[in-house]
């Protein structure tokens, strides 16, 4: 009974790509909680899998930069929300595409996702919004390598 409720909350997934370095690389090994997002709602930061908008089979791992009902800009490389700027220690300067710009309002219900490594990452600047109903589960821990094991930011 146990191993059951656990295999409903919770599965690990392996990361193809590398969309998330420096953080998640290619090929670690996380644990998803599926649970968070079937009675909540994301918070800012957060890394989730989600289904890709353009073929729902298949797992893409983001972080969450918009949330329902906010003013994402993104120009010269810099992400602003609600007219600040986003702080974004995990984003690599090297990484960071300057040619972006978006200008939108996130709708009810969806989320603007971005990559960490954002001149290797296919995300809301290219796929647009993500549906609640997309998300299937927030990113809480990297299992393997066993050197770089622990919580995700």
């Amino acid at each position: 009974m146990v191993l059951m409720c656990w295999a409903l909350c919770f599965n690990f997934s392996e990361v193809r790509g590398g969309s998330m370095m420096p953080g998640i690389q290619d090929r670690d090994r996380i644990l998803v909680d599926h649970v968070s997002y079937l009675f909540g709602t994301p918070d800012r930061g957060d890394i989730v899998v989600l289904r890709y908008p353009m073929d729902p089979s298949l797992d893409y791992v983001k972080r969450v930069v918009g949330l329902p009902g906010d003013h994402v800009q993104i120009y010269e490389g810099y992400v602003w929300v609600n007219d600040e700027l986003v702080e974004e220690p995990y984003v690599d300067p090297e990484s960071n595409d300057p040619y972006a710009y978006v200008d939108t309002i996130v709708e009810p219900k969806s989320y603007f996702v971005l990559g960490d490594n954002r001149i290797r990452s296919s995300d809301s600047r290219e796929f647009g919004q993500v549906p609640h109903e997309y998300l299937r589960g927030k990113v809480r821990v990297r299992l393997w390598p066993l050197m770089r094991a622990g919580l995700v930011e």
